[in-house]
């Protein structure tokens, strides 16, 4: 009896150790290949995904009303470029109302320079932007009250604009970001429109102070 108990008894320990031995069951997944609905579905997905906005701009002046806000989307291999839309308003003054205008704007950030505690500089930014003004004071077309030729090639419904300026960005800490964005950048930009710098080189008498004007704003990575 003894005799048996023991030979079961040693049995069950070579099955024990024999399982330990075995390598840990394993589960193989073939990698399906993807078919062309599934490659079409992502490139579907990612276009859509690009026109996600990434960051939120408010800005004063610049030729573009008093205040203006919107949104920007920045790309690139080092995020270099920017494509904002921005709604402005410019108040009645000695007109009978305020009018809206939009503003699309394209700016190239050519380096960033990091400092210390999370801040960085963008030494340089260049923009260049068309905006127009709603209301039925601005035309598209010279009209007939002028002579011939007068406002031929220019009209007071679109301006095209230029702008150099700087960045000052701080960057947010990881466990704030989810609050409201990644970072946010002050900036101040120098400007001036088509019709301006016409009126210079036509007028001798209007000098370089008198077309360029100076605007303030602040940029939000949102994403």
């Amino acid at each position: 009896m003894m005799k048996k108990r023991f030979i079961f008894s040693l049995i069950m320990l070579l099955v024990v150790f024999r399982a330990q031995a075995l390598p840990p069951d394993t589960t193989y997944v073939e990698k399906a290949k993807e078919s062309y609905y599934d490659k079409r579905v992502h490139r579907y997905r990612k276009h859509w995904a690009a026109l996600i906005p990434t960051q939120f701009i408010i800005q004063n002046a610049g030729n573009m009303g008093v205040v203006s806000a919107g949104l920007g989307w920045d790309y690139g291999n080092r995020r270099q470029w920017e494509t904002d839309l921005l709604f402005g308003y410019i108040p009645a003054h000695q007109s009978t109302r305020g009018k809206l205008t939009m503003t699309l704007k394209q700016n190239f950030v050519p380096w960033s320079h990091s400092m210390k505690n999370g801040w960085s500089i963008e030494p340089l930014t260049a923009s260049i932007y068309i905006n127009t003004v709603y209301g039925h004071e601005f035309w598209k077309s010279q009209p007939r009250r002028y002579p011939d030729a007068y406002y031929n090639f220019m009209s007071t419904k679109f301006r095209l604009n230029i702008a150099l300026g700087q960045r000052v960005t701080m960057t947010i800490p990881n466990h704030r970001t989810k609050l409201f964005a990644k970072n946010i950048s002050f900036f101040y930009e120098i400007s001036s429109c088509d019709l301006y710098i016409r009126s210079m080189i036509l007028d001798h008498a209007v000098s370089l102070n008198d077309i360029i004007g100076l605007s303030l704003g602040v940029r939000a990575c949102i994403l």
